[in-house]
């Protein structure tokens, strides 16, 4: 089945919400970018050539770096396919990663780095700010492809604002450029700067935007993405199913990581109990305080969600995807020299050959959950992502009429 000019059609048709979620973590998206490139061959190999992961997805989520690649798989082109195939996503951070994050390799650069912590961000954004502005242009939230949850948090107000197509149809204020939307949930402390930015509504309106990196908030926006959907089916969507709050059966969810360097025991409570404000900020060439809050983040959420969908006995509906073996520069979120960016790409491509993981609920540790490979359950997901494509197809009136009895 071809996938060209066949809309996405909503999961009331269907028996199943899908749901993909990209953790944050800099240069490390090229992690989630190659096991997305896997994915997307796999649905083209059952589906055609121009299957595209928002034609099976009911809402793409993202953080920090995970939101730069979700509005690059849903926004639109001039033909109203995705701007970017997945397969596209790697080359993007191998080229532009080194001029965002640029690496003065001087024997001065270490000195300057520490003035940097007081003085201002690691890097300007400058280059960030053209780039995404060049890609995304005018796209505005409401023109994606398919639903998308961006969290972002507000620096001003001090509290998350998630940018979500769900709430769009009722607040027009959250109706931003994706541009805006991008650069502010990638704007995390220490390394970017604060992005400000407003919106108009219809009558005129301004409303203002003060942002920084949404892993303040949501490093892994799983949790938020089932939110977004959960309110709109209490809103009793036309586009949704029945379904009760626990009823994880109904769900379909890709959680993608961008890996961690647990393995590597960087830190111990001897050396941090040392620590003043300038060690929370520098230590070990990394940022220990944006560590901790963005890892703590992403793994609640993975165990909280990992927990409920096996004691409510829908564990199959869940793939959470992550590397937890990360040392030295691949743990990094901004060393983008050539050779970082490019053993990056081979952890994406040794992870498909790791077997799938989830959590004990006994211990509460994560360990392989059986003999499948993360390769052969995407390639297993794939199969039922494309299913539920073809069934809502058939079931949708536009499907009853391209496919008469």
């Amino acid at each position: 089945m071809e996938t060209q000019g066949s809309p996405h059609q909503p999961p009331t048709y269907g028996n199943l919400v899908t749901v993909l979620s990209i953790d944050g973590g800099g240069i490390r998206g090229i992690i989630p970018g190659t096991i997305l490139a896997f994915l997307e061959s796999e649905l083209q190999k059952l589906d055609g050539e121009d299957a595209r992961l928002a034609d099976y997805f009911d809402v793409i989520s993202g953080t920090s770096t995970g939101g730069l690649v979700t509005a690059m798989l849903t926004a639109p082109n001039e033909q109203n396919r995705p701007l970017f195939a997945a397969k596209d996503i790697n080359d993007f951070y191998l080229k532009n990663s080194p001029k965002i994050f640029h690496q003065d390799g001087s024997p001065f650069a270490a000195a300057g780095k520490l003035i940097k912590a007081f003085s201002g961000p690691k890097y300007d954004g400058k280059y960030l700010h053209s780039i995404v502005k060049e890609k995304l242009r005018d796209k505005r939230l409401h023109q994606t492809l398919t639903n998308v949850v961006i969290p972002t948090f507000d620096i001003k107000y001090l509290q998350p604002t998630i940018f979500s197509s769900y709430q769009v149809k009722n607040d027009p204020s959250t109706d931003a450029l994706l541009s805006d939307i991008c650069i502010g949930t990638s704007a995390a402390p220490t390394y970017l700067p604060a992005h400000y930015f407003e919106t108009k509504d219809s009558e005129g309106k301004v409303r203002a935007f003060n942002l920084v990196d949404g892993g303040v908030a949501a490093n892994n926006p799983t949790l938020v993405a089932i939110g977004e959907v959960s309110k709109e089916i209490n809103r009793d969507s036309p586009d949704f199913f029945p379904m009760k709050p626990t009823d994880y059966g109904r769900y379909l969810v890709l959680s993608l990581g961008t890996g961690t360097a647990k393995t590597e025991e960087k830190y111990d409570a001897n050396k941090a109990a040392k620590w003043g404000v300038l060690g929370w900020l520098t230590s070990d060439n990394s940022t220990p305080l944006v560590d901790v809050f963005t890892q703590a983040s992403s793994d609640m959420v993975d165990l909280h969600l990992a927990t409920v969908f096996q004691a409510l006995r829908s564990e199959k509906n869940y793939l959470r995807i992550q590397d937890d073996t990360l040392t030295g520069t691949l743990a990094s979120v901004d060393i983008a020299t050539k050779e970082n960016l490019e053993n990056l790409v081979k952890v994406g491509e040794g992870l498909l050959k790791k077997p799938v993981s989830s959590v004990n609920l006994d211990t509460g540790v994560f360990e392989p959950a059986n003999r499948l490979t993360n390769e052969e359950a995407l390639i297993k997901f794939a199969e039922r992502l494309s299913h539920q494509k073809q069934l809502r197809s058939v079931r949708s009136p536009l499907g009853r009429d391209a496919h008469p009895k």
